[in-house]
């Protein structure tokens, strides 16, 4: 039994955007059965011992598309879970692209951890992130963070980093604190190749991401700097199902079918390597998986950065290499860069690093 777990519905695979990066796979009108939900909801449940946590993640596609299936799963699992004295979190990342009622009763969700995809600049987020028919989004996202920050509601903003959008990412932080985003979450395009000028301008753009983000503490936050701040203070962090790789964590597709993140479902095609055993219907909890290795690369042995290190997610591990326990030469520099622009950037304001 578990203490924490992580469930991700893919509550469809249907998008309103076509996004140039998008790894989620064919655009599929395939919506999650209320009963797959209800039944792997109960199924994470059962995996949890008395007093643990569940944490609840809804994920397309968009999946402010199925915004009120979400908002009838989200009350099943609240009962459920008062039912069996379990506690209960929410999360959800959007395009922003969807205005609907309901989609906004979803946003408004109590204990919702919301994400919303934003690129930065207009002219950056435009060149990626366009509509079905190539209109450009940006105006009908900045309208959703202009909404949400007049509502007061928390949320972060995950800007995706490429290799042609790296140089522009800290203007790209800048135009949008102006606008009222105060949590970033900065993601690497790790399904595009990154060359050694991509690389060294990523270099580059973390010293200065981290020079945004110490000058802007403590409203702001950075996810690339902020966990890395904590460890060398010595705080302790909070417990996580992330990356449970299968074992604590699992993603439940439209089809009942089982993945170990939902990073990987892509389209949910019959010869996908990374599909577990089974279906939703077959067990009553998802107790059964081992865990799968950490970073078990060689070359990481010596590496005097190992305890900090943030190269253990398994996913973003095969995406880059096809081996779950093994990073590669981007995660490892992109890691590096942001520990090291951690300290100076602590140090050059006369923070306390230990």
């Amino acid at each position: 039994m578990y203490s924490r777990f992580g469930l991700t519905l893919v509550v469809n695979h249907a998008c309103n955007l076509r996004c140039s990066y998008c790894y989620t796979g064919e655009k599929l009108g395939r919506p999650l059965p209320p009963a797959v939900g209800r039944k792997a909801i109960d199924r994470a449940l059962q995996s949890l011992a008395p007093g643990g946590m569940l944490d609840l993640a809804f994920f397309g596609g968009e999946p402010l598309i199925e915004a009120e299936l979400i908002l009838e799963l989200a009350a099943y699992a609240a009962t459920r879970a008062a039912s069996r004295e379990i506690s209960l979190t929410f999360s959800l990342t959007t395009n922003g692209a969807v205005d609907s009622p309901a989609a906004w009763r979803v946003l408004m969700l109590p204990d919702l951890q919301l994400a919303v995809s934003a690129d930065g600049l207009p002219s950056v987020h435009d060149r990626h992130r366009v509509t079905i028919d190539g209109r450009p989004t940006s105006p009908t996202v900045l309208a959703t963070l202009a909404r949400l920050v007049n509502a007061g509601r928390e949320f972060r903003v995950v800007m995706v980093v490429r290799p042609d959008t790296v140089s522009a990412l800290v203007a790209g932080m800048e135009f949008l604190h102006e606008r009222g985003v105060r949590r970033f979450d900065p993601s690497l395009d790790l399904w595009t190749v990154w060359s050694r000028p991509d690389r060294d301008r990523l270099a580059a753009a973390v010293a200065q991401a981290a020079d945004f983000w110490v000058e802007h503490l403590p409203e702001c936050g950075v996810s690339w700097f902020d966990e890395k701040a904590a460890r060398l203070a010595g705080v302790p962090l909070g417990e996580t199902a992330r990356c449970g790789f299968g074992a604590g964590e699992i993603a439940i597709t439209p089809a009942g079918n089982l993945y170990p993140c939902e990073r990987l479902v892509g389209a949910d095609e019959p010869h996908n390597p990374l599909r577990l055993a089974g279906t939703v219907f077959h067990g009553e909890h998802f107790c059964a998986a081992e865990p799968g290795r950490g970073n078990q690369a060689a070359e990481c042995g010596p590496c005097v950065l190992k305890s900090q290190c943030s190269t253990h997610c398994r996913c973003s591990n095969y995406v880059r290499t096809g081996d779950p326990s093994r990073p590669d030469g981007l995660l490892c520099l992109w890691d590096q860069a942001c520990y090291r622009e951690t300290v100076r950037a602590l140090q050059s304001r006369s923070l306390v690093v230990r």
